[in-house]
């Protein structure tokens, strides 16, 4: 019998490779040696370990990252092994076991994934002389393999830092995937490594990332053949925040906050638009949402931080500031309020009972049109007559919602794409008449914060404008009491 080959070995042959479904195939040529004694050994799975799988789960004295799914998975097969299995079967263990090995390539850490305990050597003394084995040891070993796989697909699936969907919330269950299904196919399949990874965003953004990382990132950190450090690290952490948006569909809008575009994907075509984002004391935030619909002429009701910072002073120290501007203030009741200047200071004592409301017109700030779209932080994108700040390079300069940039022609391809005609909108533009436009089919959004991606085969890099990379990093890499700085949410 020949010796199973080392984890150096699986790391060099690994190493040798350009992508990563290659490494399948040569895995599986290597395991042949291993055949006769595992089939051997295995040919029968003894009732014990399936006890014993049940008492370790039971007992509760794991360090599971996802202790219920794991439970409810063996549960759900009566506790029977799925990696100390006989062949053919056992070929899905090898593969897993170098999937864990190579986490780095996916801008993951190999600490998250029982690495002390999931040893090529261990699983080789337990395939070749199970009987020296305590049921104990190999219990273990099998519930900590499954552990760390079901670990490695959430994680390449929704982020391990989603602020969303923390790691909890995930073990609870959730509607839009099934990690344990995905598992199951995985096993059943002839390339249990490609049906895994399918796990991972199929944006093209995530997808060149995923791409670039695999041809710079080694098994160990600082293994970046000659590439920086800390330019992995840069991928790894925008692969991570991209995990975290929902823009997986063929139909969907991408506002990314550091690069200011706009970028409407629909079918097979992408239009990109630029935009102004919030400054970084007023930031734009991320989030996922759907764009509903939009209105031409648009009336302004002013945001309260805004109606009582800056309009409100400058109305009083102006009388003439609200009737040029064309603002109204209405009591939260929806009453005229009284704008004398001894009104005013009135309103200034208490201004979160007022509100102010800005008409539509040429120099409304929303311009001619507003999409809007449900979110907790009452911001929208929309069209501004200040067009000449979109010649600036830096275009950190709102309070936090989206101007776009040839606004009108976004609004006729969300029509175009939704089957309905832009005759009456592009009428109702012209003449300045306030309409909402419906769309059929509500289209995704992302708003995103991505400081890095490939384009024409190169890493572009953008300004952290906010400063939300170190937080991130510190996370993923250096400090475990770290905690991520937000405007992530």
């Amino acid at each position: 019998m020949k010796k199973q080959p080392t984890t150096a070995y699986y790391r060099a042959r690994y190493h040798a490779r350009t992508f990563f479904i290659g490494a399948a195939c040569i895995l599986i040529l290597l395991l042949a040696v291993f055949r006769a004694g595992a089939t051997a050994l295995y040919a029968k799975q003894p009732q014990s370990l399936n006890q014993e799988i049940e008492e370790q789960l039971k007992s509760g004295n794991l360090a599971l990252h996802f202790p219920k799914t794991v439970n409810n998975y063996y549960t759900s097969r009566q506790y029977t092994p799925i990696w100390l299995v006989k062949e053919p079967q056992v070929q899905n263990t090898w593969a897993a076991m170098l999937m864990l090995d190579c986490v780095l390539q996916f801008g993951l850490n190999k600490a998250d994934y029982h690495a002390n305990e999931l040893l090529y050597t261990t699983l080789h003394d337990i395939l070749e002389q199970p009987g020296q084995i305590s049921p104990v040891k190999q219990a273990r070993f099998e519930i900590m393999l499954t552990d760390a796989l079901v670990t490695f697909i959430n994680y390449i699936h929704y982020g391990k830092y989603n602020p969303l969907l923390p790691a909890g919330k995930i073990d609870n269950g959730t509607a839009d995937f099934n990690t344990t299904r995905l598992l199951d196919n995985a096993i059943k399949s002839n390339d249990f490594m490609a049906v895994i990874i399918t796990a991972q965003p199929q944006n093209a953004l995530y997808q060149a990332l995923q791409a670039r990382l695999h041809t710079v990132a080694g098994v160990q950190l600082g293994d970046c053949y000659e590439f920086p450090e800390k330019d992995v690290r840069k991928m790894a952490l925008n692969m991570e925040r991209l995990r975290w948006s929902a823009a997986d569909t063929s139909t969907f809008i991408t506002v990314n906050i550091p690069s200011y575009t706009l970028t409407f994907r629909h079918h097979t075509i992408s239009d990109t638009f630029k935009v102004i984002t919030g400054t970084p004391k007023n930031p734009t935030p991320t989030l996922n949402s759907a764009v509903k619909f939009f209105t031409t002429a648009p009336a302004w009701k002013v945001p309260n931080q805004i109606f009582a910072k800056e309009i409100l002073p400058r109305a009083i120290s102006d009388s003439a500031y609200l009737s040029e501007h064309h603002y109204s203030i209405y009591t939260n009741k929806g009453l005229l309020a009284d704008v004398s200047r001894s009104g005013l200071l009135k309103i200034a004592k208490t201004p979160k009972l007022y509100y102010a409301q800005q008409s539509a017109g040429c120099d409304n700030a929303l311009g001619q049109i507003v999409f809007r779209f449900a979110n907790p932080f009452d911001i929208y994108m929309h069209d501004t007559p200040e067009q000449s700040l979109f010649a600036k390079s830096k275009r950190a300069l709102s309070h936090g919602c989206i101007r776009v940039q040839n606004a009108a022609q976004l609004a006729k391809l969300l029509l175009i794409n939704d089957g309905q005609s832009t005759k009456i909108f592009q009428k109702n533009l012209l003449a300045g008449i306030t309409k909402s436009f419906y769309l059929k089919k509500p289209v995704s959004l992302a708003i995103t914060y991505i400081t890095c991606e490939v384009r024409n085969g190169a890493l572009v890099y953008y300004d952290d404008i906010y400063g939300l990379d170190n937080s991130l990093d510190q996370l993923m890499y250096q400090k475990n009491d770290a905690t991520l700085k937000l405007s992530e949410n």
